[in-house]
């Protein structure tokens, strides 16, 4: 917060000061003309802002008081610009945005109503940043909806995903504290690759040092970080999508292999990664190599093939596949309308 601008007014929906807004309101939207035209003359921000050269000048005077480094440059080319240290500039909020920026939070946190959770604390203080008709609208929006839980979705403790990205982007070594789902526990040291969000759960792509091998590790899961001082070179062909996604199609309980009467450019796209490795027999035959921990879900997938298709390995995946096609065989038995 400035340490001389006693709160934060927000311009109306349309960006336009108002003519009744206050000189913190006015000063306000003065920086975000400054940071949106580096160089904006005295005169042309007094014309932006519906006031005269002086009282411009009085209100680039304000943001100085509050600590923000306004440069002014002499000179034909001359004018206002921020500086540098400038830490945290207010945020400005047409209300579109706002009801826009509520919605988004509900839609992806069903925490966001809960103050004590840092997103509900976050979306609470830009409520109370709002102007009062935007602000009454958008809690409104937060107080009446009641969005569906997912399920599925494992969301981490914030300052362990923070501790992850960052040892991600400074290429350092990290030692994990972690409880896998069985309820084991132990302590590696990785090198954290990347943090990929797949269907509402977050993983650590990392290479394992005890393991000497690639690993997909759920950050929800993590009891501990420690950001060693050993630095790493991460592959230079990284895909952490794609890797991810590959590594979850690997070591699960029943293994599976496939053959599909197409080629393999054309499944590519089609099939769903987590499935496993497609591999080209020849021009017009695929392989699929994979595991599943789930056979009805891995059979589901392959009946969505729309070529046929053998499995040629994992007995349990076969027996499921009959039982699948059978009820696709009598789905369509039905009388007719």
């Amino acid at each position: 917060m400035l340490r001389s601008i006693p709160d934060v007014l927000l311009p109306d929906c349309e960006g336009a000061v108002r003519s009744d807004a206050s000189p913190t309101a006015r000063a306000l939207m003065a920086l975000e003309l400054v940071q949106g035209s580096p160089g904006i003359t005295a005169d042309r921000l007094a014309d932006k802002l519906g006031v005269s050269e002086r009282a411009a000048r009085r209100y680039v005077g304000i943001l100085r008081e509050a600590g923000i480094p306004i440069e002014s440059v002499r000179g034909p080319y001359g004018g206002y610009r921020v500086g540098r240290g400038l830490r945290l500039p207010p945020l400005m909020f047409s209300a579109v945005e706002a009801l826009g920026l509520v919605m988004a939070v509900l839609d992806g946190h069903h925490d966001a109503s809960d103050p004590t959770d840092p997103v509900g604390s976050a979306l609470g203080k830009i409520v109370r940043a709002l102007p009062e008709s935007v602000a009454a609208q958008a809690e409104a929006v937060r107080r009446t909806t009641a969005p569906a839980p997912d399920r599925a979705a494992a969301r981490p403790d914030p300052e362990t995903t923070t501790a992850l990205v960052q040892a991600c982007s400074n290429h350092r070594r990290v030692r994990l504290g972690y409880r896998s789902e069985a309820g084991s526990e132990w302590v590696t040291e990785v090198d954290p690759w990347a943090v990929v969000v797949r269907h509402g759960r977050w993983y650590l792509l990392c290479w394992s040092h005890s393991r000497q091998a690639r690993r997909a590790y759920r950050i929800d899961r993590v009891r501990g970080v420690e950001v060693l001082d050993d630095p790493f070179s991460p592959p230079a062909d990284l895909d952490p999508v794609s890797m991810l996604e590959e590594h979850l199609a690997v070591g699960w309980e029943y293994d599976a292999e496939v053959v599909i009467d197409a080629p393999v450019d054309a499944l590519a796209h089609r099939l769903p990664r987590a499935l496993g490795r497609l591999e080209p027999l020849d021009a017009e035959t695929t392989r699929l190599v994979g595991s599943t921990s789930n056979p009805w879900w891995y059979a589901e997938q392959l009946a969505a093939i729309p070529v046929p298709y053998r499995i040629v390995r994992c007995p349990e995946l076969q027996e499921v596949a009959r039982v699948v096609g059978s009820r696709l065989l009598a789905a369509g038995e039905g009388p007719r309308p």
